[in-house]
């Protein structure tokens, strides 16, 4: 029995299901007329800031700027260092020396605004998170360092019901708020890389090019479902019903990297997350990923990721005391 002609929409579904947004902290920030609020860069995560209330300018650390309006919300995937003014000239105070309260799991509140002042000028949820992608990892470094989508929904149309839950959650300060605001903040950053992925990655990524083709596609669909089985260049070819070397040519010019490497390092990142956010023993992913032994494991690591699984164990243990 042949294969169906093309399956891009399911690769880009398989690869969707493997990114994960951890949430590390999420803050609610009220603000006066004027402020200016520093965050500093934090390389695998990413930043996410939803303004509720006010206008603000969104300052890069190459001064570029994007000027913000009640609605918008911001993703910025590289986690690169950037400001949010009132102004222009404001002087930036780094967000990590405000005293912020609790207000529940991994939530907190931080308010700058003067007594004097009834009602807060700005008020926004911004969010700092380990972006995994896992499976698209290699992504994160074409991704654009701002990504915004605008209040009105004229580019992500789908995501205005989301903004419009997390202005009530926001603005209402209802029990259980701050949690409910994070699980939205987290799907909608879901969403603004799916709308990204499904445009073409502003033609970035040889990988978003492999999706559309109605050959690899195949291919890569059957290695990200099942990347422990023992893949072969030939294995790997039969599935896109091509011979070895036109699929080895081709994957090679379109990825960008040969088909076995391109193998052992999706198995890897996906051993990085496995590690890192589910906790797995080393020799559950070993075996996992078609590993003989974990000593063959731990050196394909090793030779990917830059140190050994127990290393990657060892920080998630320190991060988490």
């Amino acid at each position: 029995m042949g294969h169906a002609p093309s399956q891009p929409t399911d690769l880009i579904s398989e690869l969707l299901t493997g990114m994960r947004l951890h949430g590390v902290q999420y803050r609610r920030i009220q603000t006066g007329p004027t402020f200016g609020l520093g965050f500093s860069p934090k390389p695998g995560h990413a930043y996410f800031h939803y303004l509720a209330v006010g206008t603000a300018i969104l300052r890069g650390a190459d001064g570029s700027q994007h000027r913000l309006s009640a609605g918008d919300v911001v993703l910025l995937p590289r986690g690169e260092e950037h400001a949010l003014l009132s102004g222009d000239e404001h002087p930036v105070q780094c967000l990590e020396t405000i005293d912020a309260a609790p207000l529940g799991d991994a939530v907190s509140g931080i308010d700058t605004c003067p007594s004097t002042h009834a009602v807060p000028s700005a008020v926004l949820f911004h969010g700092c998170m380990v972006f995994d992608l896992g499976g698209m990892q290699g992504l994160s470094k074409v991704m654009p360092a701002v990504m915004l989508a605008d209040g009105n929904g004229t580019q992500f149309p789908g995501l205005l019901p989301m903004v419009d839950a997390m202005k009530r959650e926001v603005c209402s300060g209802r029990i259980g708020y701050a949690g409910i605001l994070s699980r939205l903040a987290d799907a909608v950053a879901a969403m603004i890389v799916r709308d990204w992925v499904e445009r073409g990655c502003d033609g970035a990524s040889g990988l978003v090019m492999a999706m559309r083709d109605p050959r690899l596609s195949l291919s890569l669909l059957a290695l990200h479902r099942d990347p422990g089985r023992d893949w072969t260049v030939e294995a790997l070819a039969a599935e896109s019903n091509i011979s070895r070397s036109v699929f080895a040519d081709r994957f090679q010019t379109v990825i960008g990297t040969a088909p076995l490497r391109y193998v052992t390092e999706l198995r890897m990142q996906l051993a990085s997350q496995w590690l890192t956010h589910q906790s797995l023993p080393i020799e559950v992913v070993a075996e996992r990923l078609g590993y003989a032994s974990q000593a063959a494991f731990s050196r394909a690591y090793k030779r990917v990721i830059g140190h050994s699984p127990g290393t990657t164990r060892r920080g998630r243990a320190l991060a988490s005391t």
